[in-house]
């Protein structure tokens, strides 16, 4: 969908402490430009501060370094999803849809196309003019992540965005958020490995804070994969496993 380069997300010897709790100390991990890498560890690990250092959060100040991408004076342009919808209720969905098109001026004849043509791959064909509260919670979660596609990121932040929803509308969702984001560099925080595993291009397991990277997989494949994927059958006992070993107090 995005025709922009996206770019590669290097922790090098990252600290950060909050209050009296060291979340970091010289944090390394390496996010691959244009692919999916999924986060799990046990709460509170820092897997959702993560993504806010990645977001440019002025109140988090850390020890270290940050980089994004190979030019120091580029900038790219970041979209967060979360678990909650937060469409605004006064909105239509499209107009919900079309929040940052509208807040810039940008409302274009071209940008009202893709706004539909993503409303009907989502499956909300007929609901453009519905309200929020007229719309399920899969449907506002739609909504939502429509929102933040539409604003054609090279990095999107996913923070448990499908937790909250049935099994049936997350896989639903799974499936087109794989198609959707291919070739943007997205770190999606879970506490499911199947998720993971149906997501991501690359699994990395943080530990405890202060965390560290206890491992990383990297996925054959391009997602979304089916629960009977080869892949998955491979990796989720491991994986699985080692989660229950992190999150033993």
């Amino acid at each position: 969908m995005y025709n922009m380069s996206a770019p590669a997300v290097r922790f090098q010897k990252v600290g950060l402490v909050l209050g009296r709790q060291t979340i970091f100390r010289d944090l390394t991990l390496d996010l691959p430009a244009g692919k999916c890498s999924c986060l799990l560890g046990p709460s509170g690990c820092g897997k959702s501060t993560l993504l806010r250092l990645i977001s440019g959060d002025p109140s988090y100040a850390y020890s270290g370094d940050l980089i994004i991408g190979t030019d120091p004076h580029q900038q790219h342009k970041v979209a967060w999803m979360s678990q909650n919808d937060l469409l605004l209720p006064w909105m239509t969905l499209q107009d919900n849809v079309l929040l940052g098109s509208k807040l810039r001026g940008e409302v274009t004849e071209e940008r009202q196309a893709l706004a539909a043509e993503l409303i009907e791959k989502a499956g909300l064909k007929g609901c453009e003019q519905a309200l929020p509260k007229q719309l399920s919670g899969g449907m506002r979660q739609r909504g939502a992540l429509l929102r933040t596609l539409m604003e054609e990121c090279s990095i999107l932040l996913m923070d448990e965005p499908f937790s909250a929803l049935d099994a049936l509308t997350r896989v639903k969702l799974q499936n087109l958020s794989a198609e959707m984001i291919k070739g943007t560099t997205t770190v999606l925080v879970t506490h499911d490995p199947m998720e993971a595993l149906r997501m991501g291009q690359v699994v990395l397991v943080l530990s405890k804070a202060p965390a560290s990277v206890c491992s990383i997989l990297e996925l054959d494949g391009e997602p979304p994969r089916d629960p009977d994927d080869v892949e998955i059958h491979k990796h989720y006992g491991p994986l699985l496993h080692q989660l229950m070993q992190e999150s033993v107090l």
